[in-house]
This record gives structure tokens, sequence and C-alpha cells, in this order.
């Protein structure tokens, strides 16, 4: 069976593209399936109601319009929405003040790299009006010392300090049965051998001995280990870089619908798993600018029907280190947010790499 090819603008009339834009541009606006009554107050040509709904019925046979019910107006569909931000939407640009105001409150030699991501997600949110994200760098500093501590039959926690000072904390899981002594020993282990080694320099060794059988450990301590080492790995199907969610009421001000708030659920329950964090990181880090994703083009939001739009922001060396954006329900305004977003990722790119005035960060 031959495959259809998308649509395109050119597949539309002018008459089409006009009718279709002034639909998407007020659905974006008030949220509200759109008449042929109001299209045809907004149009620059005079046309009868009966000549708009034909158009909008053409545009819905082509899946770019839905009617939500019998007699209602029309909403864009994904389709659409895709068609219009590609081809259509009119991206503005951020005013002067805003620009300051980002600037200003990202800025500031005293800040952590950890306040000034946090930093981030709330103004990401405050401007636009829904959730704001950030994935945070994953850290490459040599290590200092590695501690695990029992927090039930399963579960412990990795304490991880840097040569610079920064602590940090991860979660994960233990085989059952693991004793305090052996998470003391998987640590004497750990500490023996990986001072001045990166993460990625230590999980290559100790697993190349593990792997080897070199290792004076039992098998409960090696399982122990690999564990707290393969959470900070930076590998696919293991890396859980920090994500940091701020503004998540934002997501329920336009949805008052009992299925829509199931949908924001199951969104923040998506975010939380580690290879919904992986992924997004991975969707970012190849892009060139801003990326936009409308509902099930990223299986990450798939169920719960919302937009995502990230940017990548980057060290000195131009190197992918995290992403930020935002998230919210598929009526986001495009041209407000998108400018936003790739402005407020390339301030933190320099000041990540300690370019703006004052130096670079510190750590904690």
């Amino acid at each position: 069976m031959a495959v259809k090819s998308p649509i395109t603008l050119n597949d539309l009339s002018d008459r089409s593209r006009e009718i279709f834009r002034h639909i998407v541009e007020t659905y974006l606006e008030t949220g509200e399936p759109v008449g042929s009554r109001t299209v045809s107050q907004s149009l620059s040509s005079v046309l009868s109601a009966a000549s708009i709904r034909n158009v909008m019925s053409d545009l819905e046979r082509m899946d770019l319009l839905r009617a939500p019910h019998t007699s209602a107006g029309r909403l864009p569909t994904q389709k659409g929405l895709r068609l219009f931000i590609d081809g259509l939407l009119e991206i503005g640009d951020l005013l002067e003040g805003e620009r300051q105001e980002i600037e200003g409150r990202l800025a500031g030699s005293s800040r952590s790299v950890e306040d000034v991501l946090t930093e981030a997600t709330g103004l990401l949110s405050g401007l636009s009006s829904c959730a704001g994200l950030v994935l945070s760098p994953k850290i490459d500093d040599a290590l200092k010392h590695v501690e695990f501590i029992a927090l039930g039959p399963t579960r412990a926690l990795v304490i991880l300090v840097f040569a610079n000072g920064q602590v940090e904390n991860r979660v994960i899981g233990t085989p059952p049965g693991t004793t305090p002594s052996a998470l003391i020993e998987a640590g004497n282990y750990l500490n023996a051998r990986l001072t001045g080694k990166t993460l990625e320099e230590a999980r290559s060794t100790v697993l190349s001995e593990i792997k080897a059988q070199k290792a004076e450990l039992d098998q409960l301590a090696a399982r122990i280990i690999e564990a707290g080492l393969a959470t900070w790995s930076g590998e696919t199907d293991a890396a859980t870089p920090s994500l940091l969610v701020r503004g998540q009421s934002k997501l329920l001000e336009d949805l008052d619908a009992v299925k829509d708030l199931e949908r924001i659920r199951m969104l923040f329950d998506d975010l939380e798993t580690k290879r919904s964090l992986v992924e997004l990181m991975s969707l970012a880090r190849d892009a060139d600018g801003v990326r936009i994703f409308i509902g099930s083009e990223n299986k990450l939001f798939s169920l719960s029907g919302s937009s995502v739009v990230i940017a990548p922001y980057s060290d000195k060396s131009q190197r992918v280190i995290g992403v930020l954006g935002v998230i919210g329900p598929t009526r986001l305004n495009y041209a407000r947010v998108i400018p936003m977003v790739d402005y407020t990722a390339r301030v933190v790119g320099r000041l990540l790499s300690g370019e703006a005035a004052g130096g670079p960060f510190r750590s904690r």
C-alpha cells in the first residue's frame, strides 16, 4: 500500500490557507472551537458563512481540523498544529525588558550552578505560564569520596563528593538482603580506587575489574557498586541527570475537564522515570536550536497530550550538557514561548561557560 505524502501548505489554496491560519490563531488565543461567523469577521476578503464552512469541511477531511461535537466550531488537530507551526507561525522577538529580566535573574558570580538552573525553571514557568523544566548537566569533575547509606531493605542513598567540593545525592535500588556492612565495604572499595577519577573513568575501571573477577568483593557488594556508578554513568539505559520542574500548577489553570487533569497526572508520572529523562536529553542533543513536540509526536508525552518546547544549552566547548524548556497544553503561545526558551538556553550556556561578567559560577 502506498504511503500518503504529508499535507503541505502548497496543497492549500490561498483561501484555505487564510481560513486555516485564522482558525488556529484564534484557537491558540481563546482555547475554544472556532466557528464560521468568527472566521468571517477576521478575513480580509468577504466570504459567506456557507463558503467558509465548505472550506472548513475540506480542512477537516485533510485531518487539519476537527469538530469536538456536532454543530460546533473547529479545532486544529495535532497534524494541523504542526503544519501551522512549521509554515505559518510568525515568531516574535523578546522585548528588551524581557531580555534584561532573564539575564538579570540568571546572572551573578556568587551563585552556584544549581541556583542558576533552579532560577531558570522558575523564570520560564513565570514568563510562559507553563511548567518550566531543566535537565541539568552530568558532573565530570574528579571524585573525592563516595558513601552508601541504607534507606530500607532495597534502597540506598549514594553520596558523591567531588574534588571541587560539590556534593550530589542519588537514591539507588539495592539487591535484597543488602546489609550495612556490605554498603560500607562497597564504599571503602570505591574510595580506595577512585580518588582523582571522573565517574566515567571510575565506572570503566570498576566494571572491568568486576567482569574479570579481580575485585576483592563478594557478589552483593559488587552489585551495589555497579548500581551506584551506573546511575551516574551517562549510559543510555541508566543515566539519571537531575530534572528540575517548576510551576506544575500552571498546567492546570487552563484545564477543567477531568480527563485533562488525568492526562497531566500521567505526564508527570512519565517525567519521573529514568527512561523519560534520558529520552528528553537525546531529543535535544543533536538539535540546532529549539525543538517543538506536540502530543504523540514524542512518545514521552503521547498519553498526556501535551506540548513541549525545549532547547539544549552547551558549555564553552559547545558540548551539549543539558536541556531546558516548558511543558504545557497544546494551546501554547508558541510565538512567545519559542524565542523565550531559545534565549534562556543561550544565556544559561553563556553563564555556565563563564562568559558573563563576573566569571564562572562557583560549585557548592
